[in-house]
């Protein structure tokens, strides 16, 4: 599986932004995808994932304001990000596996990753 986030972009604080990440073959239904973020200087941290039946599960961080969703039709993943703020500035990567190991969501391993998408929140 290749994925290729994008939607990365200069917003202002409150905005909303939507990341895709588009994903290559044919069993992409089947996997899990997940999103995680890096700002500067910081620890990649893991911010949503939605699994192949639909379950979804939020940081905190971002409950209520984020919101992750799937096309199977499209092989595609969307994060769509309202009421952004300073601390939403970072790296996105999406990231993918069929089966994630790990005791917790934020814990769990993924064997394909996207190459980021770079969202900037400014005043």
């Amino acid at each position: 599986v290749q994925l290729q986030a994008s939607g990365g972009g200069l917003v202002q604080v409150g905005d909303s932004l939507t990341l895709s990440c588009v994903a290559s073959g044919r069993t992409f239904s089947s996997y899990t995808v997940a999103w995680f973020h890096q700002a500067p200087g910081k620890e990649r941290e893991w911010v949503a994932v939605i699994t192949s039946a639909g379950g979804i599960n939020y940081a905190d961080s971002v409950k209520g304001r984020f919101t992750i969703s799937r096309d199977n039709a499209k092989n595609t993943v969307y994060l769509q990000m309202n009421s952004l703020n300073f601390d939403d500035t970072a790296v996105y990567y999406c990231a993918a596996d069929r089966y994630p190991s790990g005791p917790t969501w934020p814990l769990k391993r993924y064997n394909y990753w996207g190459q980021g998408t770079l969202v900037t929140v400014s005043s």
